[in-house]
């Protein structure tokens, strides 16, 4: 179990806990009826904190510690927010305020795209597809960042499916999510082909191979790449995300939101 803390202020919480700051951000997304509803029994901002200490502390739902809401709540809850798209449209909307804070514009003209292959548990067997390069069995995340690095765009596929097939699907998100202001993504050597190119264009994006100058063995660093691969290891600082554990891929999804959007607002206010 995770131990609590002490601030300077004297309160006592977790580390994962929101601080005033962020919660007076946060509180807007994540209202979807008046908190002074008569059914309502927990604040949702403990609820909102019990989620964010799930996800980093990976446990199962019923593990929840007893001075946290009960897991059916924050369970119920979360699912309530994901189907409404809560934490989408907040990473959204900081990815925005970060990179105005950063001196530059409200939207990216290029993005990187990637994919990521997480092992199966049994919760998630059902759906979990093979690797061959990997070889791995589980489900394959496919993202779009922009250059600083912050989530554009997210796809869950069994870990069998290619990264150029997804190509389509991503693109119009990116553009969907940016009003169009994308023209350029990075890949790497997954994503060659003539079908890949096609599928991009159609949405106004053209695709950049970045590809190894010669034959070298182990990890090596690639111009632009190097930052979508800096996100997949900020998502494994989730111990929810270092496998998958959820039986269905909205799910799994809408964690991926909820982990840069709680790095993001650690950003923004930290």
């Amino acid at each position: 179990m995770s131990k609590k803390f002490k601030s300077s202020s004297g309160k006592t919480g977790y580390p994962t806990d929101v601080s005033d700051e962020e919660w007076e951000f946060c509180a807007p997304y994540l209202t979807l009826m008046d908190e002074k509803a008569p059914q309502r029994e927990h604040p949702l901002r403990l609820i909102f904190n019990a989620l964010r200490w799930q996800i980093r502390a990976g446990c199962p739902w019923r593990m929840m510690p007893n001075d946290l809401p009960t897991w059916s709540v924050v369970y119920q809850q979360a699912q309530r927010w994901m189907r409404a798209g809560c934490f989408e449209a907040m990473a959204h909307d900081l990815r925005i305020l970060l990179r105005l804070k950063e001196g530059r514009k409200a939207h990216p003209t290029a993005a990187i795209l990637d994919g990521r292959t997480m092992q199966s548990s049994p919760e998630s067997g059902t759906r979990a597809g093979y690797d061959g390069y990997k070889r791995r069995k589980g489900s394959k995340v496919h993202i779009a960042v922009d250059t600083l690095g912050h989530l554009l765009a997210l796809k869950v596929t069994p870990a069998n499916e290619q990264e150029r097939h997804q190509v389509s699907d991503l693109a119009a998100a990116v553009q969907q999510a940016t009003g169009e202001k994308v023209q350029l993504a990075y890949v790497d050597q997954g994503y060659t082909g003539e079908q890949a190119s096609q599928d991009a264009q159609q949405h106004g994006i053209n695709l950049e191979v970045v590809k190894l100058q010669e034959a070298k063995r182990g990890f090596v660093l690639l111009p632009r790449r190097w930052v979508v691969e800096r996100s997949f290891g900020w998502a494994a600082r989730f111990r929810r995300l270092s496998r998958d554990y959820e039986r269905l891929a909205t799910t799994l999804s809408a964690m991926h939101w909820l982990a840069f959007s709680t790095l993001m607002l650690n950003s923004l206010f930290r």
